[in-house]
């Protein structure tokens, strides 16, 4: 007989690692290895926001994909498909919608959070978050609409109020904040994004240029933040029976800044000899 765990139980797992009473914290979540919660990810929400205390903030990326013909899902889904098949897909793509667009390929847990009565979503039409309890307005506020996830995003406001990042179950792959490492590179390599949004009622294309996001190295990048001096602060236990990591930030993105530049810039010379 499978373990029903409680909402309880979680917040008390959630306490041990560390989450921090009144704070705000960043969550990426695979609740397929949480196992069965009692209130399934309602439950999860819950212990969440015990974990956290009344003054505390809860935080989950809200991305959408499906509005976009820029993004690897489009090039996949219309792989091979003739011209006239390729418009009729360009014309079903539904337009962003703060309020209404779901956000599917981020989980259960942060579509639960985005639908939580009192819960604030950016209106970034391609990366936005969403967020629960007394700080959400701050963060999700002034998300510009072509800046993904650099200096005028959540991401930026989350590193300047400390928050934590747990990874529920999910490895160091799913770290959106490394992202911001990026945007603080020198120089960083820059690339056109086009999705669709809502416009007096209707829809239109939107076009814009930022960085070019890349979180293939990302695993990598997590294993050495980890094993180094800053990983002593990643805090690591089971929520649930989810292996489960809990760290800073502000650790996380500083250490990724200058991970990056040496690594990327590596790889990016040619080979001599």
């Amino acid at each position: 007989m499978s373990t029903v765990h409680s909402t309880g139980q979680l917040a008390a797992h959630l306490a041990g690692l560390g989450v921090e009473p009144g704070g705000v914290l960043m969550v990426h979540a695979s609740l397929r290895t949480v196992g069965a919660v009692e209130g399934g990810p309602v439950g999860v929400v819950r212990a969440l926001r015990t974990a956290l205390g009344p003054q505390g903030t809860l935080v989950v990326p809200s991305f959408t994909t499906e509005n976009s013909d820029t993004s690897p899902s489009y090039r996949e889904r219309v792989r091979g498909l003739g011209e006239e098949d390729l418009a009729a897909v360009r014309a079903s793509m539904p337009p962003f919608d703060r309020a209404a667009t779901p956000a599917p390929l981020m989980g259960a847990l942060a579509e639960t959070v985005r639908l939580s009565p009192g819960a604030l979503r950016s209106g970034h039409p391609q990366t936005s978050f969403a967020a629960l309890g007394p700080r959400a307005g701050r963060i999700v506020a002034d998300h510009d609409a072509d800046c993904h996830l650099g200096e005028r995003s959540p991401l930026a406001r989350l590193y300047d109020v400390g928050a934590q990042v747990l990874l529920l179950g999910t490895g160091f792959d799913t770290c959106t904040a490394f992202h911001l490492g990026e945007y603080r590179l020198p120089g960083p390599p820059r690339r056109s994004y086009r999705c669709v949004v809502s416009a007096n009622g209707g829809r239109r294309w939107w076009e814009y240029e930022d960085v070019d996001l890349d979180d293939s190295d990302f695993a990598a990048l997590g294993a050495d933040f980890e094993r180094g001096p800053r990983g002593s602060g990643v805090r690591t236990g089971p929520v649930g029976s989810a292996h489960s990591r809990l760290l800073r930030l502000v650790d996380a993105v500083d250490f990724a800044q200058g991970w990056l530049r040496e690594h990327r810039t590596a790889r990016a010379v040619p080979p001599t000899g």
